[in-house]
């Protein structure tokens, strides 16, 4: 339930704080007095498209705090799934809006998007506004009234599912049989294409080893330079090389050690250097050895490097995107080779899932009309009641394709006048008679819906006398399970009031301001008389409010 509503430089409100509670709440006020700007900004902070125009002129920014309680278990759900907390009493939303255009989200304290925010206030209030009467005009809507009744969310899910994938499965077996005449051709390229993928060997990393090779054989000349310099070093060539004079070294250290053992550890160590370096001799004249072992290995690798770079442009930029191709390429090439066996498999697939879905719309059809026929009687009666007895409400429902919402066109036709055909409502209703259709509408969905407030904006234009009296009834027997508000110009509506708001304008230092405030008695009345008698309040016109009001 909506608990308060903060509003600050929202158009021509500065500053207003509104309490609003149980059963029903009424909201009046002259013609521009600002009424559909607190509709405007309930919209607002319940995440709706809005405009920066809304801002106050002046003002940078722009900001409406909804505070709720005892929210439904829906919301509460929501807001467990996205990381809020749902321990707190209260749930405070808030938006800000900014003349640069930027807008600020906030549930409890923490930042949301906007998205969620809408998400969220779809299941916290319902606004009906007087465009929303014309929902009616449109036949694809009138659908889900019978499911909402028939609380069909369920089952329509799972048809959902089971329609989406037959759908699937209907597109690829169309997709399929349409390649059939480019089959033969598509064979040929995979084969072409896998035949020279298998035949190139290619493996992971070939590419940049081959290139490191390359590199060294390039250098190969100058590798050898450096080797045959250093074994030159080592082995001496004129004169006696390092490993010679190690050598003699070694031997003399030798003797000394003989004579004095002392020096043993340090023959030793000589010794093993001799070894070491003697050894990298022989790994030099081994590396010498291979590097002129193979003279063609460059021709070689250029040759692979240049085949490899080919394939690179065909089927991928690496080794691991060719190989990819080659896997994908087999597998259509064998799916195609397959076909028939494919093909049969596929249609299998689909058949069963179209009988599938084709199962559950059925049950769908069933319910909706079992349904349809106890939404005739209950909003007939709705309407007797809101002065329309003679209005006939006829649900038509009519077989066609499968689709999204099953295999049902359903239509909500009305006939005026007994003995008259039952017609589509944009052929025969009326702007009041719109109204109070739906609200008879919402009267009998109101035991389907969790949401706990409702808003209806206006919902008395095009009635008067006993027809407003009686929507202010059922308003209020409405508001007997759940909060209502109502912006209404009728006296018979606000009389029923639980709570009455006035909203009035005024002009201070050039600019203008509306000013919102709770009525207590004789302020109701003054304000009922206002609607009954114009500007000027009399005597007779107070009496009539006392009367209305003690309809209660």
């Amino acid at each position: 339930m909506l608990t308060s509503l903060y509003i600050e430089n929202i158009a021509v409100i500065e500053k207003s704080n509104i309490e609003l509670g149980l059963g029903l709440n009424i909201l009046t006020g002259e013609t521009g007095a600002g009424k559909s700007i607190v509709i405007d900004a309930i919209n607002a902070v319940m995440g709706q498209r809005t405009s920066k125009e809304l801002i106050r002129s002046g003002a940078e920014n722009a900001t409406v705090f909804a505070t709720f309680s005892d929210v439904n278990d829906i919301v509460k759900e929501k807001l467990s799934e996205n990381g809020y907390d749902t321990d707190e009493d209260e749930l405070v939303i808030s938006r800000t809006l900014s003349v640069s255009g930027k807008t600020t989200c906030r549930i409890n304290g923490r930042p949301c998007n906007v998205s969620f925010l809408r998400e969220l206030g779809l299941n916290l209030i319902n606004i009906h506004g007087q465009h929303e009467s014309y929902e009616l005009f449109y036949p694809e809507t009138h659908i889900t009234y019978i499911d909402n009744l028939a609380d069909n969310t369920a089952l329509i899910d799972e048809y959902r599912s089971a329609y989406k994938e037959y759908k699937s499965l209907d597109k690829q077996m169309n997709d399929f049989l349409s390649s059939e005449q480019n089959r033969e051709q598509r064979i040929d390229l995979l084969t072409y294409q896998v035949d020279e993928l298998d035949n190139a060997a290619i493996e992971e990393g070939e590419i940049e080893s081959l290139g490191d090779e390359r590199r060294v054989l390039m250098n190969a000349g100058k590798i050898t330079a450096s080797l045959h310099k250093a074994k030159s070093y080592l082995e001496g060539n004129s004169s006696s090389g390092i490993i010679d004079m190690l050598d003699d070294a070694v031997t003399a250290l030798g003797k000394a050690s003989d004579l004095n053992p002392e020096y043993e550890r340090i023959f030793n160590r000589l010794n093993d250097l001799y070894y070491e370096i003697q050894d990298t001799d022989n790994d030099i004249s081994e590396a010498i050895d291979e590097s002129e072992e193979n003279p063609y290995r460059l021709e070689e690798i250029e040759q692979r490097l240049d085949f490899l770079n080919k394939l690179s442009r065909k089927y991928g930029k690496t080794e691991s995107d060719m190989l990819e191709f080659l896997e994908n390429a087999r597998a259509e090439l064998n799916k195609l080779l397959q076909f028939d066996e494919n093909a049969n498999e596929l249609k299998t697939q689909r058949d069963n899932a179209l009988k599938k879905a084709q199962k559950l719309a059925d049950k769908i059809s069933e319910s909706r009309e079992k349904t349809a026929r106890d939404f005739e009687k209950r909003v007939k009666t709705e309407m007797s009641f809101l002065d329309m007895p003679n209005v006939n409400l006829v649900v038509s429902q009519e077989k066609c394709e499968l689709n999204s919402n099953g295999q049902d066109k359903i239509e909500l036709l009305i006939s005026a006048n007994p003995g008259e055909p039952a017609k589509p409502v944009a052929k025969i209703a009326s702007g009041g008679e719109l109204s109070r259709m739906m609200l008879a509408i919402k009267t009998v969905l109101a035991s389907t819906d969790m949401i706990d407030t409702l808003i209806f904006d206006e919902v008395d234009t095009g009635i008067s006398g006993s027809a407003a009296q009686k929507v202010g009834l059922k308003l209020k027997e409405v508001s007997s399970s759940r909060q209502v508000l109502c912006v209404t110009h009728q006296a018979q509506i606000a009389a029923l009031a639980d709570s009455h708001l006035l909203i009035q304008k005024n002009v201070k230092d050039g600019r203008t301001y509306t000013d919102i405030k709770l009525l207590d008695y004789d302020g109701r009345l003054r304000e009922l008389a206002r609607i009954l008698d114009g500007v000027k309040v009399t005597d007779t016109a107070l009496a009539h409010a006392e009367q209305l009001m003690s309809y209660k």
